[in-house]
């Protein structure tokens, strides 16, 4: 049992009620239709009576019969209406949990294996909540109702039931532990499947063009093996536990045949008796039978809770902040003091940094890869909040802010930027969904993107696919670009969009770049040359401290880690700084 999804059934009690009621009630029918045909049966071969004397019995019958195909159908339309709520609510709340989490989280952990356990594993949660649970329920109270009954009629067929049913959970927990070790290995074969399969279909340009396409076609061969083998071996073990459940019914089923039929030949019971029992007996055990079953098809949805349950109660890096919106946006940021550290490192990425960024001052941060410049970004974004220290927007602390609004005044343009599935018009109307189409070309324009959106087949109209496959680097960052003259934000962000583009593509960015950074206030992660000598002032990062700040001129006149940068990289056809 998953303790974790019970508590979540219990928003849709009601439900599971009425699912085990229906069991418990088709239970008692059962028994109802038991002791009918017995009846019938024993009429017409001992009593000799005819069709009408019967009648009202089989109407019975067939009426008996009919309430219980009505009964699970209802019961099999309530269990999964149950799965399909809790299900739903798991993955909005899964979908909310990666959202809120932000970039420094799924940043950590492969796009594959949680968009896997989005989709799949929710999926899988069916079986196990729509059939296991309430199985458990009624495998609880049918059997228990039928043994009842069968002690009132006959204390010896009963004294067996009751002797014999210990056997059957104890061997479902000997093979049950097998099978939930292989299932386990099967789901974490999936998981690396889908996540090396995601990887690489979008790196498939990449390694056609170093001829590597054909290695990783085999080693997707092998994985899809190693799954394969995987299930195989569940396979065998749920046929292993379905053939010794059906093996110890059988022959518990036997021994209450053979006592039954020792006492009627001596005619210690009565003919009747005999038939109801005979016919009563199978029932107890087919909720065992189907209870095995309902565990094998159930370990699935089992394991990918465990995984689903350990996205949601991944440590919060972005705890709740305030509900302030402030009416001056174009006030002073300042960093006091602050600290932040990613689980799992010793080293803090970045430790007590204090500097401060005027209303329209643009500042460049350089240092070495893994100094903190990228972290103090994520942390004004609010994707995190410091450890310790503040960072504040004029005098009011960041944390006040209410974050949905403050992102919407910061403007964040990244190395690669995301294009999402859809059309041009689609990936802008990202930015300003309620923007005419005469802000769009201007936007387009403004960002030196109208000449190519014109040449695409339907122009703003044009499927530009995931990850903008169609288009060339440059492309997709003036793209980003016309998104953020769209989003007109007073704040730009930004971590060296130009890092990935030729020289002659990098100096017509800027040229655009320019005009979308007039008259706001601009901090970049500078990996070039080029970058720094567009800002105002220079903050110098290493090992997570903020060790030299000031303009170009000033620390190029001190002796420290930022002259030791340029001269380094000064050196031919290399403009790095970081």
């Amino acid at each position: 049992m998953q303790p974790r999804l019970l508590k979540e059934i219990q928003s849709v009690r009601v439900l599971l009620g009425l699912v085990v009621l229906q069991g418990v009630l088709g239970g008692i029918l059962i028994i109802y239709q038991a002791y009918d045909l017995a009846d019938i049966v024993n009429r017409v071969y001992l009593g000799h009576e005819n069709l009408s004397q019967v009648q009202y019995l089989l109407e019975n019958l067939l009426l008996v019969i009919g309430l219980r195909a009505l009964l699970t159908l209802f019961g099999e339309s309530g269990a999964l209406s149950l799965a399909t709520r809790v299900q739903a609510r798991l993955r909005l709340r899964l979908s909310q949990r990666i959202l809120d989490a932000g970039p420094m989280y799924v940043n950590r952990e492969q796009a594959g294996e949680l968009v896997n356990t989005l989709i799949q594993g929710v999926e899988d949660l069916e079986p196990y909540l729509a059939r296991y649970i309430p199985q458990v329920a009624m495998t609880a109270l049918v059997p228990t109702i039928i043994l009842i009954d069968v002690f009132a009629k006959d204390w010896i067929s009963g004294l067996i039931l009751l002797i014999t049913l210990p056997l059957i959970p104890f061997f479902m927990i000997l093979i049950g532990r097998q099978a939930e070790a292989k299932t386990q290995k099967q789901w974490s074969l999936l998981s690396r499947l889908s996540a090396h399969f995601l990887d690489v279909l979008q790196g498939l340009t990449t390694l056609k063009l170093l001829g590597q396409s054909a290695n990783q076609a085999h080693g997707i061969e092998r994985a899809s093996d190693q799954f394969r083998q995987a299930t195989m071996a569940s396979l065998r073990i749920a046929f292993l536990s379905a053939l010794v459940l059906e093996l110890l019914a059988s022959l518990s089923m036997a021994m209450v045949a053979v006592a039954i039929g020792l006492r009627l030949i001596s005619g210690v019971m009565a003919f009747r008796t005999a038939f109801f029992l005979l016919v009563l007996v199978p029932e107890f055990y087919i909720p065992w039978r189907a209870l095995g079953t309902r565990f094998h098809d159930g370990l699935g949805g089992m394991k990918a809770a465990q995984r689903i349950f350990q996205i949601l109660d991944a440590p919060q890096w972005t705890k709740a902040f305030g509900t302030q919106r402030l009416s001056n946006v174009e006030a002073p940021l300042s960093f006091e003091n602050v600290s932040f550290s990613y689980e799992g490192r010793e080293n803090r990425a970045v430790e007590e940094v204090t500097a401060r960024i005027r209303a329209q001052e643009r500042i460049a941060i350089i240092g070495p890869s893994g100094s903190g410049k990228t972290t103090l970004l994520f942390l004004l974004m609010g994707f995190a909040h410091p450890d310790s220290g503040l960072i504040r927007t004029g005098d009011t602390p960041l944390e006040s802010v209410d974050m949905t609004w403050w992102r919407t005044q910061v403007s964040f343009l990244t190395q690669s930027p995301y294009i999402f599935s859809g059309t041009v018009r689609d990936n802008l109307l990202m930015a300003k969904p309620s923007a005419t189409g005469q802000e769009l070309h201007g936007a387009l324009k403004t960002a030196g993107a109208w000449e190519f959106v014109e040449d695409l087949p339907q122009g703003l109209e044009t499927n530009i696919q995931e990850r903008g496959r169609r288009l060339s680097g440059g492309q997709k960052q003036r793209l980003a670009l016309a998104r953020a003259f769209l989003q007109d934000a007073p704040i730009v962000l930004m971590d060296e969009p130009t890092a990935n583009l030729d020289a002659e593509t990098e100096a017509s960015l800027w040229t655009d770049l320019e005009k979308l950074l007039a008259g706001r206030t601009v901090l970049v992660v500078a990996h070039r040359l080029s970058t720094v000598m567009h800002m105002d002032k220079i903050w110098v990062m290493n090992q997570g401290h903020l060790v030299q700040q000031g303009t170009a001129t000033e620390l190029e006149s001190e002796p420290g880690l930022y002259r030791e940068l340029m001269q380094a990289y000064k050196m031919p056809n290399q403009e790095g700084v970081g």
